[in-house]
């Protein structure tokens, strides 16, 4: 079956907090304790909080699919990184995940491409992006797609602090 790629709507909450969870399970499974971790998981990816983002006019989501099954997603919505070039109306590319079975395919740049269009239209607009410090891979993916470091925080998950960068493309 081919892998299609659709924008997801409010009736796909269920849908995007199962590649959610899932993905970001099997991307960080391992990174903090499992109390932690579930907690997260719970706080920001289980099915309200998705509905309720994908009910903001001003955030979009794509889900890549095989056979009715989400098995990548995008999401994005407002900016809420912390950094002093920040204005209002910026975008942030808040999560970009691809189950590692479906990685290497070109995925990644069908669902960036789908997002820039979306975010540039009927204007070229600023993205921001938090990455992983420790991301290397991610960091190039964003760097093709013009965006560059302007600063550093600490990303939280119960007691563990992550240091992730920022990452933006200007209008």
């Amino acid at each position: 079956m081919p892998v299609t790629l659709r924008r997801a709507g409010v009736d796909d909450a269920d849908a995007l907090s199962t590649i959610a969870i899932a993905t970001y399970t099997e991307t960080f499974g391992d990174s903090y304790p499992a109390q932690d971790l579930q907690d997260f998981l719970q706080a920001h990816y289980s099915p309200m909080p998705q509905r309720a983002e994908l009910a903001d006019p001003s955030s979009a989501a794509w889900l890549l699919e095989e056979d009715g099954i989400a098995v990548g997603y995008l999401a994005a919505g407002p900016n809420s990184l912390p950094h002093t070039l920040a204005r209002p109306g910026d975008i942030e590319l808040k999560r970009l995940y691809v189950q590692a079975s479906y990685q290497n395919g070109g995925h990644g740049a069908r669902l960036m491409d789908a997002f820039l269009e979306w975010l540039d239209q009927p204007r070229r607009r600023t993205l921001w992006v938090g990455v992983w410090s420790e991301n290397h891979g991610a960091q190039r993916f964003y760097a093709r797609h013009g965006c560059s470091k302007v600063g550093e925080y600490d990303f939280i998950v119960g007691a563990s602090r992550d240091l992730e960068f920022i990452l933006r493309r200007p209008a």
